[in-house]
């Protein structure tokens, strides 16, 4: 029923409408063309003086409203170290293009009102003006030469690539439908390569080539961007299927995302979050409860964060590519570093997809030299004497024969004892309970053995070093699985004296 007193009412309007069209039709007749025209010109004119001071009072102060909201006034300076030159030079560009906007306008409705159609006026034939020619086509030509020189020089500057040699981050951006990848590079500081042949969903997303071990590092992070404040930043940039772009607006970041053209940018971040959200503390605007149910809430400016967003229209769920952007401390960013895991040792090692499948990689023995290094200062710290487990020291099969895998874990211990010749330690062997109880403890006095001998050719004074055999009598787990027996394999480190 409302829907037929909706359409009622239209038609209704739209007769009247028609009624009135022809009433002033009529009207005209009557009274004249001529007067009739005469007055609506004469009311359009007005119209438009009005029109004039009413629009130009309503852009200056919506602008001077607003002021405090738009991206490089107010509390929203650049937070990058480029950012300064790109707001500048858009200042540049609104300063130039407002007075010709102010000028056009003014012109436009005051030249409507003015010359409105006036049977007593005789037109004047003005056919040429050398001067007038000269005046609007030198200035603009210097303005515009003036704007992009000045762009382009602004340009270079901001997308200028690293140096190979500077002191930088890169990570990678690859945008799909709806969401980004980021991929930063683990502790060797470089990103692997990619195949997209190589690529499939839900174990390879991005087709990381595992044949380069600069891949086995490199790792993926969730919603949140974590970068450091005064570092450089160099984002690679794609796009697994249609156009995307990779936007950070706080930082004056915007490079398109193009499926099979990788791009890039480079940016320095030069305030924290948390310095941005005390610039943004003071603003009516930021004062305000981030949630209007809650008065009592955090304010907008405590919960504020940088986001990365896609400006380009990329399908329905274009705006849930939204993920936010954190700057810290470079301590909290190292922080934040250390405890993040590598993709490839966390889901590919040792899987059918992983093409080093039981082999040892260098990632590996670099991670167990750090491992080594910190459980070797916190036993020199100890106030008691502490016993060190050497996780990847390995034997052929009943023998004491040590596998090449076993050398790398070993140079490092030669390389600490060396640097602390004070220092005496004991090398204990040990089995699990598997075959005769003599024959274990032979076997693990032989094992410890051949590991101070290993040392010893390795420069480390044999007189700090001794070795015992254990056999299956001090067990670390329990020897009724496969697990516990291995675990009961292995070879300790004892300091002694320190």
């Amino acid at each position: 029923m409302t829907g037929l007193v909706i359409v009622a009412i239209i038609v209704l309007l739209a007769i009247i409408l028609v009624q009135l069209g022809r009433l002033s039709e009529v009207s005209a007749v009557i009274r004249g063309e001529e007067n009739v025209a005469a007055r609506q010109n004469n009311r359009t004119a007005i119209f438009m003086l009005v029109f004039l001071v009413v629009f130009l009072v309503y852009c200056i102060a919506s602008a001077w409203m607003y002021k405090d909201r738009m991206l490089g006034y107010g509390p929203h300076s650049a937070a990058s170290a480029h950012g300064g030159e790109l707001d500048s030079i858009f200042n540049i560009t609104l300063f130039f293009t407002g007075i010709v906007f102010v000028i056009t306008h003014i012109a436009l409705f005051w030249f409507s009102y003015k010359y409105k159609e006036d049977k007593n006026r005789v037109a004047y034939f003005f056919p040429h003006s050398l001067k007038l020619e000269i005046y609007w086509t030198v200035i603009p030509a210097i303005v515009m030469a003036f704007l992009v020189i000045r762009g382009l020089i602004t340009w270079n500057n901001v997308m200028a690539d690293v140096d190979p040699e500077e002191d930088y981050i890169e990570i990678e951006a690859t945008g799909y439908q709806f969401g980004w990848d980021i991929r930063y590079p683990g502790a060797d500081g470089k990103l692997g390569t990619k195949n997209y042949k190589l690529i499939k969903p839900g174990i390879n997303s991005l087709g990381q080539d595992w044949n380069d071990e600069k891949n086995h590092d490199d790792f993926m992070i969730g919603d949140n961007i974590v970068l450091p404040v005064g570092k450089k930043v160099r984002v690679r940039i794609t796009a697994k299927d249609v156009l995307h772009n990779f936007y950070l607006p706080h930082f004056r970041v915007k490079m398109d995302a193009i499926p099979g053209l990788p791009t890039h940018f480079q940016f320095t971040p030069v305030k924290t979050t948390e310095e941005y959200r005390q610039q943004l503390k003071g603003y009516p605007e930021w004062e305000m409860p981030a949630d209007p149910e809650d008065p009592e809430g955090p304010k907008r400016w405590e919960t504020f964060d940088f986001e990365l967003a896609c400006a380009e229209l990329c399908g329905i769920g274009h705006w849930s590519m939204r993920k936010r952007v954190t700057i810290v401390s470079e301590e909290e960013y190292n922080d934040w570093f250390a405890q993040q895991q590598s993709y490839y040792m966390n889901s590919i090692r040792n899987t059918d997809e992983d093409p080093f499948k039981g082999q040892l990689l260098s990632i590996e023995a670099a991670n167990r030299s750090r491992e080594l290094k910190s459980e070797w200062q916190s036993a020199m710290d100890a106030e008691s004497l502490s016993t060190i487990r050497l996780k990847n020291v390995f034997f052929d099969n009943n023998a004491a024969t040590l596998k090449d895998d076993s050398k790398y874990e070993l140079d490092e211990i030669a390389r600490l004892l060396r640097a602390n010749t004070n220092v005496k330690v004991e090398f204990g062997g040990h089995t699990d309970s598997n075959g005769d109880e003599n024959y274990n403890m032979d076997l693990s006095e032989r094992r410890a053995t051949a590991v101070v001998n290993y040392l010893s050719a390795k420069g480390v004074n044999t007189s700090s070093m001794s070795s015992k055999g254990y056999g299956e009598l001090n067990p670390v787990e329990d020897n009724a699985t496969e697990e516990g027996r291995a675990a009961n394999r292995r070879t300790e480190l004892k300091i002694i004296s320190k």
